[in-house]
């Protein structure tokens, strides 16, 4: 072998020794690497997938006390009647069960009579909604209830009841609340909430220097 063989011969075993073992720790750490990324990706997707479920079961609170209410009544819905009767009145409500339920009572007067009606609104921990059930003192019986949420000071509550024979939609909705005020709706609807009949207003308003 000759002077300038044995020169090759020896750089290129310098080269081995040298980035050899360098190449040998990429080849380890890059799986490694891609691993640990997707590891990371992973708990972000997680993260993003479990919110925190929100807890309504005191989304009544406000209400608890004593109202005067000034009530509106459509006497014959989905009938294209015009005739509304208004009554004044007093709304009691009280809490039950710590606030997972509640009973809400009215006593009001006016052009269609005299008034008595009631209603307990269950709360369900498992689906986070309310179920509302009202009562008349005219049958004593529980009509079917509406169910929905009442978030940031409006609520949404539907069911499907018969009225003169035909299935309907009902919706009952809150809004404008306030710690002193509130607004209580009732519509039906009898071609698949395409479009809704106005048939009960309430406006409470709550009556001062009381304690809750």
């Amino acid at each position: 072998m000759t002077r300038v063989q044995r020169r090759i011969a020896m750089n290129a075993l310098t080269y081995l020794r040298t980035y050899l073992p360098v190449c040998s720790l990429l080849l380890v750490w890059q799986p490694f690497h891609a691993r640990a990324q997707q590891n990371s990706d992973a708990s972000r997707v997680t993260l993003k997938r479990a919110p925190t479920e929100r807890d309504g079961q005191h989304d009544f609170d406000f209400e608890i006390g004593t109202w005067k209410t000034h009530l509106r009544r459509l006497v014959h819905p989905l009938t294209n009647s015009t005739n509304w009767v208004e009554y004044e009145g007093t709304t009691v409500v009280r809490r039950v069960w710590n606030g997972k339920a509640n009973l809400v009572e009215l006593e009001a007067d006016g052009s269609g009579g005299h008034f008595e009606g009631l209603n307990l609104r269950l709360y369900n921990p498992q689906s986070h909604q309310w179920s509302l059930n009202f009562a008349n003192s005219n049958d004593g019986a529980l009509t079917q209830p509406t169910v929905g949420e009442l978030k940031d000071g409006h609520g949404e509550f539907f069911d499907q009841e018969t009225l003169n024979g035909r299935a309907i939609f009902v919706r009952f909705v809150i809004s404008d609340v306030t710690l002193n005020s509130c607004r209580f709706e009732q519509s039906f609807s009898d071609d698949g909430g395409k479009t809704w009949e106005l048939n009960w207003v309430a406006i409470d308003t709550r009556v001062k220097n009381e304690s809750r």
